[in-house]
């Protein structure tokens, strides 16, 4: 199924962001702790609520609640005429905030940016390993080897040099992974040999300056006074660790967060009742499935996977399970991105039809045998025997004529031919359902 991104929103934080005299603060029930602070090396969602989403920027940025883009870090860009080169102008003037711990001394520029993106491909770079057993899945699913060059063409100018054309490079540059950071700060931690701090205190340009976090507790923020985007209505940010739904849905009703996120979906309509609360809902950017094996039988034949998933009713599963919650896919892809393909239909639900397929492929009709052609009687010639070569003269006893072996009969060739069935269409069925994990992108 699609899942549902929910909120539910208690109404003291509209009077809390309106703007009151005293120092403003958000508390936000996330739902898990991060896996780390840098967002390159990890997939998570809470991940990058922690990290890409608070502390950093992005070349461009997704406009909030959609998939289009807006520029980001970068102001402008071009594309050449054979769409393998964007060139990116960077805004001037962009800070990284200052810390306890780090104090930058320079802007933003693109030595920056090429480092962000280095980084996760230079595999004998210092940093491609800076955390044992760390994975670049994100880049590596995304670009693969595609990006052969990332150069700086002056401080402000940043070029990409593509294998081939992609048209999805730029929105891709929005995603978390590909959050921009500091090359001056690496370089410190790697002068210090305290690499590993990267992961754990991060510098960015974002609107939130990291303060502090207790493992699997809370973490903090503050706002940045300086952000090249405006500084936030709010004050402080704090992240308060609840991994139980029903658990975050009890503290937000007490006035312990202002926000939730992932209500359990039996948890829902409870809330939505709830006059001093607002639930927000907005379709995701995940699916889920269950999928056959097509290389194992019987899920190699694609009239098995067609008649099961015409005998599965899935709309019945999401409405007893998820609570109504989403809703059936009918594309590996959700419906919120713009390659979505609408013309695809879903196999209805019907068991009867189901049950009328054939159990069997049809066998295929044999050639007609080709007739033979009339024998016709073989014909021999008995070569002429040779000449018989004079007798020499008979000596006093001659020697007795010598036998000869029988000539050995060569065996007939054999031939044998072999055939193979065609291979029937992979197409999986898929009956999609909600991640526990997902989280909204």
């Amino acid at each position: 199924m699609k899942k549902k991104l929910t909120f539910a929103a208690a109404l003291l934080a509209a009077s809390v962001l309106g703007g009151v005299a005293n120092a403003k603060t958000l508390v936000y029930c996330a739902e898990a702790s991060p896996e780390g602070f840098d967002p390159a090396p990890y997939t998570a969602g809470q991940t990058f609520d922690a990290s890409s989403r608070t502390v950093f920027n992005r070349l461009v940025e997704f406009d909030h609640g959609k998939t289009s883009i807006s520029p980001g870090l970068a102001e402008s860009w071009t594309i050449s005429d054979d769409g393998k080169e964007y060139t990116f102008k960077l805004r001037k003037g962009v800070k990284f905030a200052p810390t306890d711990y780090f104090t930058p001394t320079r802007d933003l520029n693109a030595d920056d940016v090429v480092f962000s993106f280095e980084r996760q491909v230079d595999k004998n770079g210092p940093w491609f390993q800076y955390i044992p057993g760390i994975a670049y899945q994100y880049y590596n699913d995304q670009f693969g080897d595609n990006i052969t060059k990332v150069e700086k063409v002056d401080d402000l100018t940043v070029k990409f040099t593509l294998k081939e054309p992609a048209i999805t490079f730029v929105p891709t540059l929005g995603m978390d992974f590909a959050s921009i950071v500091s090359k001056e700060y690496a370089d410190k931690l790697q002068a210090d040999k305290t690499p590993e701090l990267f992961n754990q205190k991060p510098v960015g340009t974002g609107p939130f300056i990291f303060v502090d976090y207790q493992t699997d507790a809370a973490i903090r923020y503050k706002a940045n006074p300086d952000y090249w985007g405006g500084k936030q209505k709010i004050d402080d940010l704090v992240f308060a660790i609840t991994t139980d739904p029903a658990v975050r849905a009890q503290k937000l009703k007490a006035g312990e967060c202002n926000i939730m996120s992932y209500p359990a979906p039996a948890d829902i309509k409870g809330l939505q009742a709830d006059p001093n609360l607002t639930v927000a809902e907005q379709e995701g950017l995940n699916v889920g499935a269950l999928m056959y094996n097509t290389q194992q039988k019987p899920f190699d034949d694609v009239r098995v996977r067609k008649a099961l998933n015409m005998a599965i009713n899935k709309k019945a599963i999401i409405d007893a399970v998820f609570q109504g919650a989403g809703q059936v896919a009918v594309n590996p892809i959700p419906p919120t991105l713009w390659s979505y393909n609408k013309s695809v239909k879903d196999d209805s639900y019907n068991v009867e039809e189901a049950k009328k397929l054939p159990p069997e492929p049809p066998k295929a009709k044999k050639p007609d045998k080709p007739a033979e052609p009339e024998k016709k009687p073989e014909q021999t010639a008995k070569a002429p025997e040779p000449a018989k070569p004079a007798e020499p003269p008979k000596p006093a006893e001659p020697a007795k004529p010598a036998e000869t072996a029988p000539a050995a009969s060569g065996d007939g060739a054999t031939a044998a031919m072999s055939g193979a069935d065609p291979a029937s269409s992979p197409l999986p069925m898929s009956l999609w359902r909600k991640p526990e994990d997902a989280t909204e992108e």
